[in-house]
């Protein structure tokens, strides 16, 4: 018989029941669905899954660099980027 063992996780409501509608869709449980990631971690050796920052599509990259050249040519109100990025924040 194998010992079994009790974890306890805390997660936004909204990821819990969207998992949860994708689980039952598949014919498992939560816990198992928990447990087959507990598991592929192990044979990985680490996360089962690439994790990794996005980087900005090319659309993004042309608005920024149009803020840029907007903040050089001193007709965007800011004085940097960052003062920039700092104000959509805001908002």
């Amino acid at each position: 018989m194998v010992k079994k063992t009790t974890i306890q996780i805390r997660t936004d409501v909204d990821v819990k029941v969207a998992a949860d509608a994708i689980f039952k869709q598949l014919g498992v449980h939560m816990s198992d669905a928990i447990n087959i990631f507990l598991r592929q971690s192990i044979i990985h050796g680490g996360l089962p899954f690439e994790v990794k920052v996005s980087k900005p599509n090319e659309i993004t990259l042309a608005a920024m660099e149009d803020i840029e050249q907007a903040i050089k040519d001193g007709v965007s109100g800011f004085d940097n980027f960052e003062e920039f990025l700092s104000e959509l924040k805001r908002d």
